[in-house]
């Protein structure tokens, strides 16, 4: 664990990093319920969608005492935020408002979420907070290769980096060879973005002659994406630097919510920031180590709080961290709600298959699973197409034991799978959606 330092978070008086990591149960506990009691007070105050929500329930803000009574809360849906768009969610008159990010929406009206100036600062601190525990410190070079503008990924890294004090690239996605031009000139030590880019960023290392190990990175912070263990294990053998995944939604201000540490055991959330909870399909507590959806309330937004807001994240609540950082740990997001795809009765989801396959060595990181229908419309099939290394002869021997544990896997659904080329499937520079219904 890296040394603890102080970074200032001017919005709540509290400190990023030391003893606000190390901070005991109880006394966690207590903050979380006494900034739960001011929020649920301010948002009833100030803003008329969650005043009529709680009316409906038969709630009101002296109900709730504590993080013992967040269940009376009613929940929040994503579609609550696209029913309110554009204003409907403030809790702070608009002339407070300085920035405002936006995602692309199904609907045609994007999910839009609004930053105070505090706001802002608060963001940049909790990112700081994560780049500091996975060892980032003012020595490195940070290159931000997410997307600026409305997407919250470029600014969440760069403010993230310039809170902590390291020098920032800011690039951007895109434009690879002059990626690793400045990586090679500026002396790049920490790799902001999503794995899918970084395996496109080695790929073009490759087609320079460069192997990806002689850029220096010593550090890569990857987001937006699920990705699994065994796809660690094989980006880290790439570049030969430590890879950690951080969290992250526009809706809870955007990456750097929470990050896994270098003991690897699971994601650390802020809990001096968010209350976090882990609710089955009917919205009942899930029991520690039992796998749902995860539900989040900010704590210390100013100019949109959202109470127990639905996130569609999948995952469960771990027991404490062997690091000593006291914020709960939950699993690494394991997919969403929306990327399960069910084949004949089955639940599937990118990341069981993903770590199936990331097992063998001679599959490479690229693949993508096509759920279809039969010409005659009667049956449903899942095909795995995935890039693979080696002779005919080595990929028949590994190809049926690779079938049996995806069936195994996928609780006896047995896909179809296919070995192409490495360079055959499509690249992308953003995040991928790896599994793809094409019934729909």
């Amino acid at each position: 664990m890296t040394a603890k330092t102080s970074i200032c978070d001017s919005s709540n008086g509290q400190t990023i990093m030391g003893d606000a990591l190390y901070m005991p149960r109880k006394e966690l506990d207590e903050l979380q319920s006494k900034m739960l009691r001011a929020v649920v007070k301010r948002v009833y105050e100030n803003n008329a969608f969650y005043k009529k929500k709680f009316d409906a329930a038969g709630v009101k803000p002296e109900d709730i005492h504590g993080i013992q009574d967040i269940h009376k809360i009613p929940f929040t849906e994503k579609t609550d935020l696209r029913d309110n768009y554009p204003y409907g969610l403030l809790s702070v008159p608009r002339n407070e408002l300085v920035r405002m990010h936006a995602s692309s929406g199904t609907t045609g009206k994007p999910t839009v979420v609004f930053y105070t100036k505090n706001d802002i600062k608060t963001w940049a601190g909790m990112f700081a907070r994560c780049l500091s525990v996975v060892g980032v410190t003012r020595d490195d070079v940070f290159q931000v290769t997410p997307g600026y503008g409305l997407f919250t990924g470029g600014l969440g890294f760069h403010y993230g980096g310039e809170e902590l004090g390291c020098m920032v690239i800011p690039m951007g996605p895109g434009d690879t060879r002059k990626q690793i031009d400045m990586m090679q000139d500026f002396g790049t030590t920490v790799l902001g973005g999503t794995v899918t880019y970084s395996l496109r960023i080695a790929e073009v290392c490759h087609e320079l002659g460069l192997d990806p190990k002689s850029l220096g990175l010593r550090i890569g912070v990857f987001g937006a994406e699920h990705w699994t263990d065994g796809m660690r294990d094989k980006i880290e053998k790439i570049f030969g630097f430590e890879a950690y995944d951080i969290y992250g939604m526009s809706e809870m201000f955007g990456p750097g919510i929470g990050i896994d540490c270098p003991k690897h055991e699971g994601i650390h959330m802020w809990e001096d920031h968010f209350i976090v909870e882990i609710v089955d399909k009917k919205g009942e507590p899930c029991a520690e180590g039992e796998r749902g959806e995860i539900v989040l309330t900010t704590l210390t937004k100013e100019g949109m709080p959202l109470l127990r807001y639905k996130t569609r994240d999948l995952s469960r609540i771990l027991g404490a961290c062997s690091c000593g950082i006291t914020h709960r740990l939950i699993d690494r997001v394991s997919g969403r709600t929306d990327d399960m795809v069910i084949v004949r009765g089955v639940n599937v989801f990118p990341g069981q298959i993903e770590s199936v396959l990331m097992k063998y060595p001679q599959i490479g990181p690229e693949w993508y699973a096509y759920a279809f229908r039969n010409e005659f419309g009667s049956m449903d099939h899942l095909q795995i197409k995935v890039e693979a290394n080696g002779t005919s002869k080595e990929l028949l021997q590994i190809r049926d034991t690779i079938l049996r544990e995806l069936t195994s896997t996928l609780m006896g659904l047995k896909p179809e799978l296919t070995f192409v080329p490495v360079g055959t499937l499509p690249r992308q520079e953003k995040k991928t959606r790896r599994l793809i219904d094409l019934r729909k």
